[in-house]
Parts: structure tokens; sequence; C-alpha cells
């Protein structure tokens, strides 16, 4: 990572060759522009989506409402876009975040199909995780993906994560319940 700036009161995180950041919800034409782009591509790994899904007034009010979630504490929803230009390629969300005894949270991304194989989704989400157990502390991210989906176990595993377990019918994805391998990364500092 080469740096984390803070627009906004927002977190921005910088890297070689990508920016992430909250989109605004004046920006919403962007994430249109990802989600039609690759809605085919996607399908098979996200759940069902209504055509509203691909309207720029529901990304406004989503945008709206994760600058809102993230100042509750509750969520952090990045968008993934090439360092020098505005364009969507990818998302990562940690969602769910529980505090109290548990201070854990649940972990989702997605890459645009033409950006996959580029170590992009590693080189994301590397200061996003690092943003959410120095900043945010927590203590543990989960995150689960389908048997068959070689290239998202690569790629947590890369990043540290462990399998814990797997999940029957654990998620309905593309309209059918979906069988999950379970995992996590937990806080080096709190090793």
């Amino acid at each position: 990572m080469l740096g984390r700036r803070s627009r906004f009161g927002y977190p921005e995180f910088v890297t070689s060759r990508l920016r992430l950041c909250l989109l605004a919800p004046n920006q919403a034409d962007l994430m249109v522009a990802f989600r039609r782009s690759n809605r085919d591509y996607l399908k098979p790994w996200e759940p069902l989506r209504t055509e509203a899904f691909y309207t720029s007034a529901y990304w406004e009010q989503q945008h709206s409402d994760a600058r809102g979630e993230y100042h509750d504490g509750v969520s952090l929803r990045l968008s993934v876009l090439p360092r020098d230009e505005d364009r969507v390629i990818g998302v990562c969300s940690f969602t769910n975040i529980v505090r109290g005894t548990f201070q854990s949270c649940h972990l989702g991304y997605a890459l645009g199909e033409k950006w996959q194989g580029q170590g992009i989704m590693q080189e994301a989400l590397q200061p996003a995780i690092d943003h959410v157990f120095n900043r945010m502390q927590l203590h543990r991210i989960m995150a689960n993906y389908m048997p068959h989906n070689a290239k998202s176990g690569n790629l947590l595993n890369r990043l540290g994560f462990r399998i814990e377990g797997r999940a029957a019918a654990f998620l309905k994805i593309d309209g059918q319940w979906q069988d999950h391998i379970l995992t996590s990364l937990i806080n080096p500092a709190h090793l």
C-alpha cells in the first residue's frame, strides 16, 4: 500500500495501481456501468438481482446508505477503481460488523471480468483489511466461498484466511442454495 487518505471523513486507500473509496451518491453511474458490464459474468457468484439493481436511483441510495453505515460503524463498503481513473472495476465490503465480545465482520468482494488474474483483488483487499484491523480494531474477518470457486479460495488463502469448515446450503446464490467453505482471518495483533 502506498498511502491512506481520508476524504470528507471517509477512508480512501491508494496502492500502486488502485484507489479504494466509498463512492458518493452522485457517482452512482460509475457503479451502474460496472454492474451492467459485468452482469452475466458475476451472475453465478451473486444473489439474484432485480432490474432496479442496475439503475442509478438504486446506487444513489446504496452509496448514501454506505456512508451512513460507515459512520454508524456497521459496514465499510469500498469501490475499487484504477488509481487515476473514475471507473469502478470491483468492490469489497466489510459488513455485518458486530462489536461487543465478537468484534467481527463478513467480507464480500467482486471483480470485473477483464481484471481477473492480475492480482487486483489481493492488492485492493490488503489495505482494506489493514484498516479494518488497525483503525476499526476488529478481531476477526469472515469470508465464505462456494467450493467450486477456486479463484476465491486461492485469493483468501493468499491473504492468510484459514478454512474453518463447510456449511451446507449456506447462501442462496443465483437462485440456488449453495454450500460454502467458511474461512476467517484473525487480527495478527490479537494472536
